[in-house]
Protein backbone atom coordinates (compact mmCIF):
# COMPACT_ATOMS: atom_id res chain seq x y z
CA UNK A 1 0.00 0.00 0.00
CA UNK A 2 1.68 3.22 -1.17
CA UNK A 3 1.45 6.69 0.33
CA UNK A 4 -0.15 8.01 -2.87
CA UNK A 5 -2.94 5.45 -2.70
CA UNK A 6 -3.62 6.23 0.93
CA UNK A 7 -3.85 9.95 0.26
CA UNK A 8 -6.14 9.87 -2.80
CA UNK A 9 -8.81 7.20 -2.89
CA UNK A 10 -12.56 6.98 -3.35
CA UNK A 11 -15.34 4.45 -2.89
CA UNK A 12 -18.05 4.63 -5.56
CA UNK A 13 -21.31 2.67 -5.36
CA UNK A 14 -23.32 1.69 -8.42
CA UNK A 15 -20.09 2.10 -10.35
CA UNK A 16 -20.58 -0.35 -13.21
CA UNK A 17 -22.61 1.95 -15.48
CA UNK A 18 -24.23 5.36 -15.86
CA UNK A 19 -23.39 8.14 -13.44
CA UNK A 20 -21.30 5.89 -11.19
CA UNK A 21 -19.09 4.81 -14.07
CA UNK A 22 -18.82 8.40 -15.28
CA UNK A 23 -17.66 9.57 -11.85
CA UNK A 24 -15.24 6.65 -11.47
CA UNK A 25 -13.73 7.40 -14.87
CA UNK A 26 -13.20 11.06 -14.01
CA UNK A 27 -11.54 10.12 -10.72
CA UNK A 28 -9.34 7.51 -12.40
CA UNK A 29 -8.13 10.17 -14.82
CA UNK A 30 -7.14 12.27 -11.80
CA UNK A 31 -5.14 9.43 -10.26
CA UNK A 32 -7.56 8.26 -7.59
CA UNK A 33 -7.32 4.73 -6.28
CA UNK A 34 -10.83 3.31 -6.43
CA UNK A 35 -13.09 0.82 -4.72
CA UNK A 36 -16.09 -0.01 -6.88
CA UNK A 37 -19.23 -1.83 -5.88
CA UNK A 38 -22.26 -3.06 -7.82
CA UNK A 39 -24.07 -6.38 -8.15
CA UNK A 40 -22.47 -7.74 -11.35
CA UNK A 41 -18.95 -8.96 -10.57
CA UNK A 42 -18.05 -9.73 -14.19
CA UNK A 43 -19.07 -6.27 -15.31
CA UNK A 44 -17.17 -4.70 -12.41
CA UNK A 45 -14.02 -6.57 -13.41
CA UNK A 46 -14.33 -5.29 -16.98
CA UNK A 47 -14.92 -1.74 -15.76
CA UNK A 48 -11.93 -1.97 -13.41
CA UNK A 49 -9.62 -2.85 -16.29
CA UNK A 50 -10.76 0.23 -18.18
CA UNK A 51 -10.30 2.46 -15.16
CA UNK A 52 -6.73 1.22 -14.66
CA UNK A 53 -6.07 2.12 -18.29
CA UNK A 54 -7.61 5.54 -17.60
CA UNK A 55 -5.10 6.24 -14.83
CA UNK A 56 -6.30 4.68 -11.58
CA UNK A 57 -3.23 3.30 -9.77
CA UNK A 58 -5.31 0.60 -8.06
CA UNK A 59 -8.92 -0.56 -8.41
CA UNK A 60 -10.62 -2.84 -5.89
CA UNK A 61 -13.97 -4.36 -6.85
CA UNK A 62 -16.53 -5.68 -4.40
CA UNK A 63 -19.67 -7.29 -5.81
CA UNK A 64 -22.50 -6.64 -3.37
CA UNK A 65 -26.26 -6.32 -3.19
CA UNK A 66 -26.81 -2.92 -1.64
CA UNK A 67 -30.34 -3.92 -0.80
CA UNK A 68 -28.75 -5.48 2.29
CA UNK A 69 -27.32 -2.81 4.63
CA UNK A 70 -25.07 -5.46 6.20
CA UNK A 71 -22.94 -5.42 3.04
CA UNK A 72 -21.71 -1.92 3.90
CA UNK A 73 -19.18 -3.15 6.45
CA UNK A 74 -17.70 -5.63 3.96
CA UNK A 75 -17.38 -3.03 1.21
CA UNK A 76 -15.71 -0.46 3.48
CA UNK A 77 -13.40 -3.11 4.99
CA UNK A 78 -12.20 -3.99 1.48
CA UNK A 79 -11.47 -0.33 0.80
CA UNK A 80 -9.58 0.05 4.07
CA UNK A 81 -7.53 -3.07 3.38
CA UNK A 82 -6.40 -1.65 0.04
CA UNK A 83 -6.13 2.08 0.70
CA UNK A 84 -6.09 2.74 4.45
CA UNK A 85 -8.13 5.94 4.27
CA UNK A 86 -10.84 7.48 2.08
CA UNK A 87 -10.76 10.91 0.46
CA UNK A 88 -14.22 10.56 -1.11
CA UNK A 89 -17.34 8.44 -0.68
CA UNK A 90 -19.68 8.67 -3.69
CA UNK A 91 -23.13 7.22 -2.97
CA UNK A 92 -24.58 6.70 -6.41
CA UNK A 93 -26.43 3.37 -6.28
CA UNK A 94 -30.20 3.66 -6.27
CA UNK A 95 -33.43 2.00 -7.34
CA UNK A 96 -36.87 3.32 -8.09
CA UNK A 97 -40.38 2.09 -8.80
CA UNK A 98 -43.09 4.45 -10.00
CA UNK A 99 -46.53 4.25 -8.44
CA UNK A 100 -49.07 6.40 -6.69
CA UNK A 101 -49.38 6.16 -2.92
CA UNK A 102 -52.72 4.38 -3.38
CA UNK A 103 -51.27 1.73 -5.70
CA UNK A 104 -47.55 1.43 -4.86
CA UNK A 105 -46.46 -2.25 -4.65
CA UNK A 106 -45.40 -2.79 -1.05
CA UNK A 107 -43.09 -5.64 -2.10
CA UNK A 108 -40.87 -2.90 -3.56
CA UNK A 109 -41.09 -0.52 -0.60
CA UNK A 110 -38.49 -2.18 1.62
CA UNK A 111 -36.01 -2.66 -1.24
CA UNK A 112 -36.27 0.99 -2.24
CA UNK A 113 -35.73 2.20 1.32
CA UNK A 114 -32.80 -0.16 1.83
CA UNK A 115 -30.88 0.72 -1.36
CA UNK A 116 -31.65 4.44 -1.36
CA UNK A 117 -31.32 5.21 2.35
CA UNK A 118 -30.45 2.41 4.80
CA UNK A 119 -27.33 1.22 3.00
CA UNK A 120 -26.04 4.75 2.29
CA UNK A 121 -26.46 5.46 6.02
CA UNK A 122 -24.54 2.28 6.88
CA UNK A 123 -21.80 3.12 4.34
CA UNK A 124 -21.36 6.61 5.78
CA UNK A 125 -21.22 5.25 9.31
CA UNK A 126 -18.64 2.59 8.40
CA UNK A 127 -16.57 5.04 6.32
CA UNK A 128 -16.34 7.88 8.83
CA UNK A 129 -13.09 6.70 10.49
CA UNK A 130 -11.43 6.47 7.06
CA UNK A 131 -12.82 9.84 5.95
CA UNK A 132 -11.59 11.50 9.14
CA UNK A 133 -8.18 9.93 8.61
CA UNK A 134 -7.97 11.34 5.09
CA UNK A 135 -9.13 14.76 6.32
CA UNK A 136 -6.43 14.77 8.98
CA UNK A 137 -3.79 13.88 6.39
CA UNK A 138 -4.93 16.70 4.08
CA UNK A 139 -6.51 19.37 6.32
CA UNK A 140 -6.76 21.97 3.58
CA UNK A 141 -8.74 19.66 1.33
CA UNK A 142 -10.61 17.51 3.82
CA UNK A 143 -12.69 14.50 2.82
CA UNK A 144 -16.05 14.46 1.03
CA UNK A 145 -19.26 12.50 0.86
CA UNK A 146 -21.29 13.01 -2.32
CA UNK A 147 -24.77 11.49 -2.41
CA UNK A 148 -26.82 11.23 -5.60
CA UNK A 149 -30.30 12.28 -4.59
CA UNK A 150 -33.06 13.44 -6.96
CA UNK A 151 -35.03 16.56 -7.71
CA UNK A 152 -38.05 14.53 -6.54
CA UNK A 153 -36.50 14.62 -3.07
CA UNK A 154 -36.82 18.41 -3.17
CA UNK A 155 -40.04 18.94 -5.12
CA UNK A 156 -42.83 16.36 -4.79
CA UNK A 157 -43.94 14.64 -7.98
CA UNK A 158 -47.06 12.50 -8.41
CA UNK A 159 -46.27 8.84 -8.92
CA UNK A 160 -42.84 9.01 -7.30
CA UNK A 161 -43.76 9.18 -3.61
CA UNK A 162 -41.53 6.39 -2.28
CA UNK A 163 -38.55 7.20 -4.49
CA UNK A 164 -38.82 10.90 -3.66
CA UNK A 165 -39.20 10.23 0.06
CA UNK A 166 -36.03 8.15 0.18
CA UNK A 167 -34.15 10.81 -1.75
CA UNK A 168 -35.44 13.51 0.61
CA UNK A 169 -34.21 11.41 3.53
CA UNK A 170 -30.80 11.22 1.86
CA UNK A 171 -30.66 15.02 1.62
CA UNK A 172 -31.56 15.31 5.30
CA UNK A 173 -28.85 12.79 6.18
CA UNK A 174 -26.26 14.80 4.27
CA UNK A 175 -27.24 18.02 6.01
CA UNK A 176 -27.06 16.40 9.44
CA UNK A 177 -23.69 14.87 8.59
CA UNK A 178 -22.38 18.35 7.88
CA UNK A 179 -23.51 19.62 11.28
CA UNK A 180 -21.74 16.71 12.96
CA UNK A 181 -18.59 16.23 10.89
CA UNK A 182 -17.67 19.30 8.83
CA UNK A 183 -15.71 20.60 11.81
CA UNK A 184 -13.63 17.42 11.52
CA UNK A 185 -12.91 18.15 7.85
CA UNK A 186 -15.54 15.76 6.49
CA UNK A 187 -18.27 17.52 4.51
CA UNK A 188 -21.12 16.22 2.39
CA UNK A 189 -23.14 17.29 -0.63
CA UNK A 190 -26.36 15.92 -2.10
CA UNK A 191 -26.79 16.35 -5.84
CA UNK A 192 -30.46 16.32 -6.85
CA UNK A 193 -30.85 16.05 -10.62
CA UNK A 194 -33.92 15.71 -12.80
CA UNK A 195 -34.01 12.78 -15.24
CA UNK A 196 -30.56 11.81 -16.48
CA UNK A 197 -30.07 9.85 -19.69
CA UNK A 198 -29.16 6.46 -18.16
CA UNK A 199 -30.63 2.95 -18.15
CA UNK A 200 -32.55 3.83 -15.00
CA UNK A 201 -34.59 6.39 -16.96
CA UNK A 202 -35.47 4.10 -19.87
CA UNK A 203 -38.97 3.52 -18.46
CA UNK A 204 -40.04 7.09 -19.18
CA UNK A 205 -38.21 7.80 -22.44
CA UNK A 206 -41.43 7.32 -24.42
CA UNK A 207 -42.66 10.51 -22.71
CA UNK A 208 -39.38 12.35 -22.08
CA UNK A 209 -36.92 11.62 -24.90
CA UNK A 210 -33.30 10.93 -23.99
CA UNK A 211 -32.20 14.09 -25.80
CA UNK A 212 -34.32 16.16 -23.37
CA UNK A 213 -32.72 14.60 -20.30
CA UNK A 214 -29.60 15.69 -18.49
CA UNK A 215 -26.33 14.17 -19.68
CA UNK A 216 -24.33 11.90 -17.38
CA UNK A 217 -21.44 14.32 -17.70
CA UNK A 218 -23.57 17.15 -16.28
CA UNK A 219 -23.66 15.26 -12.99
CA UNK A 220 -20.03 14.16 -13.24
CA UNK A 221 -18.95 17.79 -13.55
CA UNK A 222 -20.77 18.68 -10.34
CA UNK A 223 -19.28 15.75 -8.42
CA UNK A 224 -15.83 16.75 -9.65
CA UNK A 225 -16.38 20.36 -8.57
CA UNK A 226 -17.57 19.34 -5.10
CA UNK A 227 -14.51 17.14 -4.58
CA UNK A 228 -12.25 20.08 -5.44
CA UNK A 229 -13.67 22.34 -2.72
CA UNK A 230 -11.51 23.19 0.26
CA UNK A 231 -12.33 21.89 3.72
CA UNK A 232 -13.63 25.37 4.57
CA UNK A 233 -16.53 25.07 2.12
CA UNK A 234 -19.75 23.16 2.71
CA UNK A 235 -22.22 22.82 -0.16
CA UNK A 236 -25.15 20.80 1.23
CA UNK A 237 -27.42 20.59 -1.80
CA UNK A 238 -27.34 21.14 -5.56
CA UNK A 239 -30.53 20.91 -7.61
CA UNK A 240 -30.10 20.33 -11.35
CA UNK A 241 -33.19 20.81 -13.51
CA UNK A 242 -33.80 20.17 -17.20
CA UNK A 243 -33.89 22.95 -19.79
CA UNK A 244 -37.39 23.80 -20.97
CA UNK A 245 -39.13 22.80 -17.74
CA UNK A 246 -40.44 24.91 -14.89
CA UNK A 247 -37.49 23.64 -12.77
CA UNK A 248 -39.77 21.95 -10.22
CA UNK A 249 -40.18 18.54 -11.82
CA UNK A 250 -38.05 15.59 -12.85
Amino acid sequence: MTTDLVNLSALVTGASRGIGLGVATRLAEQGYGLTLTARDEARLDAVAAGLRDAGAPEVRVVAADLGDPDTAARVVAAHEETFGSMRALVLNAGVGTAGTIAEFPMRRFGKTVSVNFETPFALIQASLPLLRKAATAAPGRGAKVVALSSITGVYAEAGLAVYGATKAALISLVETLNTEESGNGVSASAIAPAYVDTDMSDWIKDRIPAEEMLEVNDVVELVDAVLRLSSRAVLPRLVLSRAGTDAYRA
